[in-house]
């Protein structure tokens, strides 16, 4: 999984039928100790309704297709929960 920001919104009025009714978002990656960006901004179809700003959790490859419960869906990258906190082991604590 990723950790990464909702940094904005894909409309797309043609798409392909298994996307049909899916928001597609634009994610920023996130480096899970210091919550900085870190790669290229990719999108991922939102499962949990996050929005714009928030922190987010995101299945890649074959699991992103199984948390829409769609094998068959041109799906490589699915936002499967929205992060209230991450605690790391070394004492830090990240709110969002």
């Amino acid at each position: 999984m990723v950790i990464g920001k909702v940094v904005g919104t894909v409309v797309a009025t043609r798409k392909h039928d298994r996307l049909i009714g899916g928001k597609i978002q634009v994610i920023q990656p996130l480096e899970p100790s210091s919550m900085e960006p870190e790669g290229e901004l990719f999108v991922a179809i939102d499962a949990v309704g996050a929005g714009i700003g928030e922190q987010v959790l995101i299945a890649r490859g074959s699991a992103a297709r199984k948390a829409i419960d769609n094998e068959s869906a041109p799906v490589d990258a699915t936002i499967v929960g929205i992060i209230d906190e991450i605690d790391i082991p070394d004492g830090r604590l990240v709110r969002h």
